[in-house]
Order: C-alpha cells, then structure tokens, then sequence
C-alpha cells in the first residue's frame, strides 16, 4: 500500500467516528489531499472514498455534508469513469428521495459535479450527461414536488450551459419536457423553465428552434394570463441566440407592440426587456421597427402616472429642498412598479444609442431632449439608468469629433450631431447641477460619470457653467458623510474639468476650490490622497500657467500647496501609488512656482535626490527633474548637480528602457539649460555610458543618445575631443544599418552638422567625410551588384545624406567635393556600390547650382546606360535633385531628352517625378516650377498611353504631384480626360488622380471632393484594367481620406461587390507544352475590391451594411489563395468589430474554413504549394479562433463539431494550440510595450 493509500485509509476510518468533529477533520483532510496534483489512488482506494462520500452526504451533521459535497469537485477529477458514474446515478436517485435534507445536498452535489467535469474528456462527459438527462427530464415532468421540480431545472440549466452541444440526442425530449412548465402555476418553475430553455437554445438544432419559436408565437396570441411567461421567454431566447431568432421578428414584433398597450406594469416591462434583446441581438432585422421602439420607449420613459413633477419644478424654484426630500417620501408607494417600466425605458433607449451609429443626429433631435428632461426622475435606479443612457450617447459621440479633429473636411457630415450637443450642453447643466446636491451617492456619481464622458467629448463645453458646477464639486469633497468613492470619482471629475478647460475660467474659484482639495490630500485613504494630488498638480499648472500670461494673484496659495505636497512627499512609509504622485506633484509646484519658493528648495530639493536613489522611485522623479530642468522660471539645481549627474550617468547602464529613454531626456535639458553648472568630470561620465546606447537594437534610444551629443558639441565643445575613440565608431557602425530612417537618422545628420563646425582635430570636413566613405571605397574595384558587397541598400541612402549634410554645412568645400565625386564615378576601376553613392550624393546636394560644373549632364545621362539597376536609379534621382538646383537650365534638357530618348525614357521620368516633388515643397518652389508646367503637362500627357505599365504610373505620380501645384486650374484639366477614348489615358488620369491623396489636410481636398465621383464613375468602365485602377485609387482614399467617399458609399457599394464575383468568361486555358494551365485574367480585380473592403471595415464601418458586406467575404472565402487570405484577415477584424453580425452567419462562415484546414495537398505537388497550404491552413485557424472568442460561439454546434475534429486531430490540435499561443502573447507583448513607453 502506497503512502497516500495508508494516509487515506486512516481518513476514511476516522469518517465512520461517532464523533462529528472527528468525521468533519477527516473530510476536511481528505479535501486537502483531494486538491493535490500529486495524488494517484488505487482501484479500491477510489471505491471506499466514494462510498464513503456519498455516505457522508446522508450525515446528520450539516457541516460534514457540505464537506461531502465540496470533496465531489475535485474527486471528479481524480477517480476512474465508471466511478463518476457510480456518484451521479446515486447523486440522482436521491434527488427523488423523499427526504427533503437529501434531496437539497444530492442537487448541490449533482451542480458541483456538472461544473467540474472536465471538458477535454468528451467520452466521460457525454456518459454522465446522457446519465443526467434523462433523469432530470422526468423529475421536471412529475409535477407533484415543486422542488424537485426547481432543483432539476437548475441542474439542466447547468447542464445546458456547459454540455448542450454533447445532448443534441436528447434536446426534443427536454424541450418536450420544458414548454409544459411555461404554463405552471408556481412563478420559480416558469422563472427557471424561461432559463433553460434559454440555454438550450444556443446549442439545439435549426428545426427544433423553429418548432419551439412557433409553439412560443401560437402561445403569445392565445392567453392574454400567460403573455408574460412567453414573452419573458422569447426575450431569454432571443438574449441567448439572438442570431437564429431574427428571421422571426417581422411575425413576433406585432404582437409586442400591441401588448405594450395594456395596461399592465408588468406586462410592459417585459415586452420593454425584449424590445431591448431584438435591438441588441438582431440589428439586421430589427432595423425596420427601431422608430417604433423608441416611439414606445420615450413613452414610457416619462410614464409615472402616481407623481406630478410640476409641483416638484414650482417647489424647486421656491428653494425648499428639504421639502422636496419630504416629498418624495410622501410619494413613495410600494405598489407602484411603474419606475420598472421606466427602468426598462431607459434601458432599451440604451441597447439602441450603443448599436445605432447612423441615427446619431436623429436621436440628438428625439432621444437626447427626452433624456435631459428625465435626469429629475425621482427614482434612484430609474435615474442611474438615464444617466448610463445619455453617456452611451455621448459615447458614440466621441468618436465623430475624433474623427474630425484629423480631417476637418469629416466635419461636414458629422457636423450635426455635434453642434446639437453643443447647443444641449445648457440644459444638460440645468438639470444636473440640482442633482449635484442631492443626498444619494449614486445619485451624484451618475452626474459626475456624465460630465466626465462630456468633457471628454467635447474639450471646454463647460466653461460658462463653471459657477454652477463648482458649489456641487466642493459639496461632494466637503461632506463628511460623502463615501470614498464618490470623493475619488469627484476628484477624478475635477481633473478632467481642469485639463480640458482654459486656465482663466477656474480663477474666480480658486480660493473655494484649493482648500477641499489640500484636505483630500491628507485624507487617511491612499486612494484619496493619490487622486487629490492628481487634481492639485493640475490646480498648479491652472493658477500659473507658463505657457501665457495672466493677471491672477496666485502668491496667496503657494505656500499651501508647498506645505501640503511637502509632507506626503517626505514621508516614506506611504502607499507607492501617493509617493509616486507627491514627487510628479511636487515636480510640477517647483516647475510652475519654483521663483516664490528659494528658501523651500533647500528642504526640498535633496529629498529628490534621496528618491532618485530609491529603485522604486527613481523613474518619476526623473520625470519630474525633467519637468524642473525644463522650466523656463530656470530653477537653481546647481545644488544637486554634483550628486545626481553621477547617479544619472549610471542609470544609462540599467536593463530599464523607460528609465534610459526619461534619463537621457533629463541630460538632454540639462546640458541645454545648466551648461555653466556641468564640469569637465560630470559630463565625462554621461560621455562614457553613451557609446553602448547607439546601435540598431533601440533606434529610440540611439536617437535621444545623438540628440544629447549634439547638445553637447555645442555647450562643452572640449568634451567631444574623446569621441573619436568610442562614439563616432558605434555611429559609424549605425549608419550601414538597414533600420536606420526618420528621426534617428535626422539626429544622426543633427550630429555630424554640430560634429564638423566644432573642427576638432581629427575631426574636420575631409576626416569625417573619409571615415563616411570608407565602408564603401574599401569595397574594392570589383563589379557586380551592390547587395553583393554586404551593403544594404539603406546604407547607402543614410551615408549619402550625411555626406550632404556636411557639405551644406561647409559650403566652401562642396565644389572640390562634388568633382572628386565626379572623378570616382569616372574612373573605369569604380565599384558599383561607390558609383550608387556618388550619385546619391550628388541628388542630395540639390539646394546647390552644380551647373557651373562641365559635362555634368552627360555623366548623369550616360549612367542611365549601365548594367546595374542601383547605378540607373541612382543616376534617374540625381538628375532630378541636380536639376532642383538651377531649374532654367536642366528642367528643358529633361522634357527634352524624354521626347528624345525613348529607351531611356522611364528613367528620366524618375527623374522629372524628383524634380516636381522637390519643387512642391514650399510656395517660392513652387513659383520657380510655374513657368514650364504647362510644357511638362503636355509632354506627360503624350506619354500617357505608354504600353509599358511601369512608365504609365511614374507618369501618373508626376501629374497627380504637378495638380497639387495648382489644383483649381489643374484638377478640371485633369478630369477633363475622363472622357479620353484610350483606356490607357483613362486608367493613367485616374491613377493621377489617387496621387493627390495624402493623409493630411491639403488645398485640393475641397475640390477633390466635388468632383471624385467622377474619377470613380470609372468603376463601370468597360475596360478592365480602368476598373482595376479605379478601385485601387478608390482604397486610398478610403483609407488616407475617408471623408472623400463616404458620402457616394451608397452608389460605389455595388459596383464594389459586384468585382468580388468570379466571372467565367475571364477565365481562359493556356497550353504550355504537354500541360493545360488555367489564367483567371479577373483575379487582379477581385484582389482590388477585395482589399478596398479590407480598408473600408476601418474607415467606414458605420456606413456599411454588415450583413450584406459578410455576404461577399463569404464568396471570398472560397476564392483564389490570395483573396482567401484577405478574408481570413477580414474575418478578425469582423469578429471584434460586429460580434452580434457575425454570430448570426455562423454557419455559413464555418464550413470553408473548416474545408481549408481539412484539405490536402497532391503527394507530388512542389514545395511552393505545400508551403502556400500551411499558410492558408494557418490563416484560416486564426480567423477560426477569432470567431471562436465572439461571446457564445462556442454554443453553436457546427462550432463545437469542428472544435471536436480540432482537438481529434493531431496536425490541427498542434496548429490552433500555437495559433492561441502567439495570439496570448502577442496580447502581453502590447501590454508591455505599453508600460515601458
């Protein structure tokens, strides 16, 4: 006998005792050991334990049969099936027992039994479920014992809940013996039946919901004594499985409505409650009948027929509060279920503002006014409830002012919602600011919760009720009554007021405001203090603002606001959340009002440098030394210089990002603002720690590394001597990395800018500009590519732009340069990689005239003739720049060897592209390049019908470029080819047409938008490829400038989907050799329009009919490879954007993902198709896990069917178990990176 056995053995004969006490230890005991990992029982131990277990349950001690009953949980678990069996076929017989004590501990046994089956055994749990069923199906049946009625209700529920799917067999006989129970006299039986069946519903068959859907409708028309218990079921139905109820709502809807007319409390609630679940479950089908659910819901939000609000409004105006209070009690009367009908108003009013995105106008004119009317509801839930309402409204509101601060051209549909929000935001005041004073937390939180998300929504709405407002804010942080919560949420709604709000509006209050909130300060409740240092920070930044000059007063309150910071700030046995908040509070007194504070700061300034050396503070208060050092009040540090440079210098060497990207900032505003008070050995130490930061692992931190040496180059001009040694070859390092771009590779340029006009020795012009060059003149004369010299391609890009970064910097030695460039480009010994860069070079040096230079146009040209496509497209963007530089003279030798030189033409429209783009840039550029735009029209418009597709969109990108230009005079001319009879021309204007899209606000937009239907009529070009072209131009502007298209949505919508449709007659057989090969000449576009609705799901999700866009990605789905990727990835977006939707199409979804990850490869098929199946194997599992995390999929039986074969198959177990793996850690991954930045 093992030990655990013998342990066991002596339990379960301490079980049998006399003595409770003695039997009660033994269970507890045999729990402990039941919940350990570890335990392994023998055949018999596991017979005694249950015999002695079931025995237990019949104690007469309570105590030892509660304990009986937790054990079954874990032992569940542990002991063999047939063991499980044994405990539930006895669990069952004594739910019929006659003993009710028995009966009430076996049901709580069969409950924890159900819940801790464990659901990777299906063989085990579909034994024990069939066991169950059937039982439970007949105890529900016998009516004579109403509690093994309701106890065996329960247990289905539960039994549902987790195993519908494993008792498909079985659903006709419990739903046989269900509906019976609707009609019971006993209200818990018909409670518990409605909840069942509910759950039952998310897993039983197509048929068999249709059957009881018809049996629940045949109901609902027949007795008027039952219509609650059915339509309380059909909103349980619809709750649970919305998605398969929809397509009988046009017969359930009428029939609802009409009760709502009775007049019955009860009765309206419920049909309000289901009003609610068709909005929320079915918003295809239920959009017909949303205007007559708000009708009904505003009608009944303001239904208190034993209530006369007048006399409230009359009471009110005399000022007698306290009879007010008197008054609603006087009012108050138990029989009045009224406010659950207002209740249920409020929330149906709710469902539809969360789910109804496109009627936000409508419900700011209907629904907004009824919900500011209905804030003086003198019911607390009611009212909680409207307030929730009314936030969800300013929800969905939220967005569309985001929306519009990106584009104001946005603004002009989405302006309606808005401005009548604005014109609200009085009444809404009025009505809250009487709410304010009122006694009931709840009450007050609801207002605050409000006011909060409004703010939000609309940054400085409230500043002409700041006076309204503020006597309710001092009211909630001054009562002594007022509980924690609501002082947090208080607080918090003060700090959002002070950010969102201009300074000046707070003056006049500050005196009433500051004192409540230093009390909070020394609240005894950390969560308190916290927030009230949050508000006082801000209160600071509000009373001296920096940024401009006001006439307030604030010398009365800053000492305090030193006073009452500095003594949370001092104390080190506090909560780590205060201390932290106390430092970033303190940081920002000192900021803001550091010149009023000389004395303080030398109390107050080592207690920084003592939390600077605490781990756990020592982030925040380098951000708040950053906040002190940046102060334009220049704040003496020189103090705590002498110590904290040295511990600063040290932090550069933790594994800390966030404390390394804040600590070179704090260096960074030091060296620029306390230059005099930093040493020779202080900056020594920073210079020591700075060469490990510079490399390609942390561009961030490479960056800010770069900034700070060239802060300070140009303060402490001596410390930069030692950079050659360490340094400058870790950034020389840096510059052939492929990652290298953007703003680090701006301070990099920044650097060596500050870098040569310090003219160290060993470090002037033609030092620097040898060690720039060396990684590619040591190449070697060798010939070849560039890639095969181990350059990356970025390399060149980045050492050419220092290079030029330095001549202009040195133009005294840009003509000796360029020639010596010119010279290496012509010597035959060149490598290719030093001809690329000499080109680069010479592009990048175009704010100079290199006319003056001989043969320069023809070394340029007679490049475009060599073997490497690196030189030929270096040479094409060093013309351009080159010309940038003395316009008059090269743009004509362009247009000109462009007619000429055909061979060479799509290179020398590089070239023209480089100079429009340059010349773009500012208004005198622009002025420069007006002169010959019409020649360059003309000549790009004779080359627009180029056969050579490449050709045609560099000819486009110039045209598209030349009508920004001059958009009002350009973009008609542009148009005017629409009408071309070349479809070449046709496809190249409308390609130039996309061309004039960016993502930030331009001149044209305006244009652009009168007149960008006309671009996109040519989506029903007979043409092809304009078609094709047409829908690329259309995706982005869907995706840089929504507000372009979203006004024609309705007319482009299906022309769109119509190019998703395979068509036949595209479809054509090419014979190569012995083999047939099959060409789809209408895949191209398929992927176009495929991709355009790809982008619209982020842009224009609200202007899309879902159902209908899920119809196409469905015909996606059994698509070409590459349109079977882009829906998978639509599939996800989908899943998170319109959960409900895409529950209802479910099953239509499954099958051909399930048709993907099941199907095979031809044995002898090449490599490319085995890998192309993994990827499209795995494509397909992620959009199947997407649509497995939709709340309640899991329930649908197609779901769990596919799930089953999953977890049957190794291959694809392995392929979804990695799939939910990388998408759990893609989720901690963001988490992090989020904490760190």
């Amino acid at each position: 006998m093992t030990s655990a056995s013998y342990h066991i053995a002596n339990l379960l004969e301490k079980m049998t005792s006399s003595d409770k006490d003695f039997r009660f230890m033994a269970t507890n005991d045999l729990m402990g050991e039941l919940q350990k990992q570890s335990i392994k029982l023998d055949d018999d131990s596991e017979r005694k334990v249950v015999k002695m277990l079931l025995k237990l349950l019949e104690d007469k001690n309570g105590e030892v049969q509660n304990l009986a009953v937790k054990c079954l949980g874990p032992l569940v678990n542990k002991v063999k099936e047939y063991q499980v069996e044994t405990v539930v076929d006895t669990l069952c017989n004594n739910m019929v027992s006659e003993k009710e004590q028995l009966r009430d501990i076996s049901s709580i046994g069969l409950k924890t039994v159900i819940s801790e089956l464990p659901p990777t055994s299906t063989a085990l749990v579909a034994t024990i479920c069939k066991k169950i069923t059937g039982r439970l199906s007949n105890a529900i049946s016998k009516q004579e014992d109403v509690s093994v009625q309701l106890e065996a209700l329960d247990i289905l529920s539960d039994l549902l809940s987790r195993f519908g799917g494993l008792l498909i067999s079985f659903h006709p006989a419990i739903q046989e013996a269900l509906l019976p129970q609707l009609s019971s006299p006993r209200l818990a039986v018909r409670k518990r039946s409605i909840t069942a069946i509910g759950y039952l519903v998310m897993s039983c068959s197509q048929t068999l919901f249709n059957k009881l859907i018809d049996t629940l409708k045949e109901e609902l028309g027949k007795n008027i004594s039952t219509t609650k218990t059915y339509i309380q079921c059909i909103a349980a139905v619809s709750r649970q499985a919305g998605h398969r109820i929809g397509e009988h709502l046009e017969k359930i809807m009428p029939l609802v409505v009409e009760y709502c007319k009775y007049d019955d409390d009860e009765l309206r609630e419920y049909c309000l409650q289901a009003f609610e679940s068709f909005v929320r479950r079915c918003p295809k089908e239920i959009s017909p009948h949303v205007h007559t659910i708000v009708q009904v819901s505003l009608e009944y939000l303001c239904y208190d027929p034993n209530y006369n609000y007048d006399d409230e409004d009359s009471m009110e105006m005399d000022g007698t509060e306290d009879d007010e209070g008197e008054s609603e009690d006087e009012y108050s009367d138990d029989d009045d279920m009224s406010w659950k009908v207002r209740r249920a108003s409020a929330k149906c009013l709710e469902a539809i503002i969360a789910t109804r995105h496109e009627m936000l106008s409508e419900f700011y004119k209907t629904i907004s006014p009824a919900l500011i009317a209905r804030f003086k509801e003198r019911e607390e839930n009611v009212k909680v409830d409207v307030f929730h309402a009314y936030t969800a409204l300013l929800r969905q509101t939220r967005p569309t002012v985001s929306i519009g601060t990106v584009d104001p051209n946005t603004m002009d549909h989405e302006e309606g919602p808005v401005t009548m929000l604005q014109c609200q935001v009085p009444s809404i005041v009025k009505s809250l600011h009487k709410q304010l004073k009122e006694k009931s937390t709840k009450t007050r939180q609801g207002c605050f919760n409000l006011l909060t998300e409004l703010v939000c929504v609309l940054p400085g709405a409230l500043s002409d009720h700041i006076p309204v407002l503020i006597p309710g804010v001092i009211y909630s942080l001054g009562d002594k009554s007022t509980s924690s919560n609501m002082k947090i949420d208080t607080l918090s709604f003060l700090n959002c007021l002070l950010t969102s709000h201009s300074p000046e509006v707070f003056h006049p209050h500050i005196s009433t405001v500051l004192p409540v909130v230093i009390h909070a300060v020394g609240d005894a409740f950390y969560k308190i203090t916290s927030e009230a240092l949050l508000v006082l920070q801000q209160l600071v930044k509000v009373i001296r603002p920096l940024d401009h000059v006001t006439t307030f007063n604030f010398t009365p309150f800053v000492a305090d606001l030193y006073r009452c910071t500095h003594v949370r700030l001092k104390a080190a046995d506090i909560d780590q959340e205060v201390k932290e908040r106390a430092i970033s509070c303190m940081g920002q007194i000192i900021c803001n009002l550091g010149d009023q504070l000389q004395a303080e700061l030398q109390t107050c300034l080592p207690i920084f440098l003592d939390r600077l050396r605490n781990e756990i503070t020592r982030l925040t208060t380098v951000k708040s030394l950053t906040k002190i050092a940046g102060s334009p009040l220049r704040i003496n540090l020189r103090p705590i210089l002498g110590e904290s440079v040295p511990i600063l210098a040290s932090f550069l060497r933790k594994n800390q990002r966030a404390l390394k990207l804040s600590t070179l900032t704090l260096l960074d505003t030091l060296v620029k603002n306390y230059s005099e008070s930093l040493t020779s050995e202080m900056i020594d130490k920073i210079m020591n720690e700075l060469p490990a930061l510079i490399n390609e692992s942390d561009l961030h931190i490479s960056q800010l590394t770069m900034s700070l040496l060239t802060s300070i180059s140009r303060v402490h001009k001596q410390s930069l001597v030692q950079v050659t040694d360490a340094i400058l070859p870790e950034i020389l390092v840096l510059i052939k990395s492929p990652l290298l771009q953007g703003a680090a590779l701006n301070s990099m340029l920044e650097f060596f800018q500050a870098l040569v006009m310090l003219d160290l020795p060993g470090l002037g012009y033609k030092k620097l500009l040898k060690k720039l060059k060396a990684p590619v003149y040591q190449t070697g004369a060798t010939t070849g590519s560039v890639a095969a010299h181990g350059i990356h391609k970025q390399a060149f890009h980045s050492i050419a732009k220092c290079v030029a970064a330095l001549t202009i910097t040195c133009p005294e030695e840009a003509l000796n340069v360029v020639q010596q460039f010119l010279l290496d480009i012509q010597n035959p010994c060149s490598s290719n990689c030093v001809y690329v860069l000499g080109m680069l070079k010479l592009g990048l040096l175009h704010i100079l005239d290199l006319s003056g230079i001989e043969d320069l146009k023809d070394i340029l040209v007679d490049s475009f003739s060599s073997q490497s496509e690196e030189v030929k497209t270096a040479a094409s963007f060093a013309l351009g720049s080159v010309s940038v530089g003395n316009l008059q003279e090269y743009l004509p030798f362009v247009l000109q060897e462009i007619e000429t030189q055909s061979r060479r033409q799509y290179l020398l429209l590089h070239s023209l592209k480089e100079i429009i783009s340059c010349q773009s840039a500012s208004p005198a550029t622009v002025q420069t390049l007006q002169p010959f735009v019409d020649s360059v029209w003309s000549m790009l418009f004779k080359h627009c019908e180029c056969e050579e597709e490449g050709t045609r969109n560099v000819v486009a990108e110039c045209l598209g470029k030349l009508t920004l230009i001059d958009p009002p005079i350009l973009l008609p001319k542009l148009k005017s080819y629409l009408s071309s009879s070349s479809q070449l021309t046709r496809s190249t204007v409308v390609t130039a047409m996309k061309f004039t899209i960016s993502d930030q606000p331009q001149p044209i937009d305006s244009l652009l938008k009168n007149c960008i239907g006309e671009f996109l009529s040519t989506l029903q070009d007979p043409d092809l490829n304009v078609r094709r072209v047409a829908l690329v131009a259309f995706n982005s502007a869907a995706h840089n400038k929504p507000s372009l298209v979203r006004d024609l949505l309705e007319s482009i919508l299906p022309q769109l989907y119509s190019e998703t449709k395979v068509r036949k007659e595209l479809i054509r057989e090419v014979e190569m050799g012995p083999f047939k090969h099959t060409v789809d000449d209408g895949l191209d576009i398929r992927k176009a329009a495929f991709e355009c609705m790809y982008t619209l799901l982020d842009s224009c999700l609200d202007r899309l009919d879902v159902f209908e866009f899920i119809n196409h990605v469905e015909d996606g789905l059994r698509d070409h490879y590459d349109i079977k990727m882009l829906t998978y990835l639509m599939l996800v977006r989908l899943a998170s954007l319109c959960p409900s939707a895409v529950l209802q199409r479910l099953e239509r979804l499954i099958e051909p993902l399930r048709t993907t990850c099941t199907s095979k490869v031809k044995a002898n098929s090449v490599k490319q198709e085995f890998e192309k199946q993994d990827e499209l194997k795995r494509s397909a599992m992620r959009a199947f896990t997407a649509l497995l995390a939709i709340p309640d999929a899991d329930k649908n039986p197609l779901v769990t069917e596919f799930l089953t074969q999953i977890k049957s198959t190794q291959e694809l177990q392995s392929l979804f178990d990695s799939i939910l793996k990388d998408s759990n850690t893609s989720v901690t991954d963001s988490t992090s990176l989020m904490d760190i930045s």
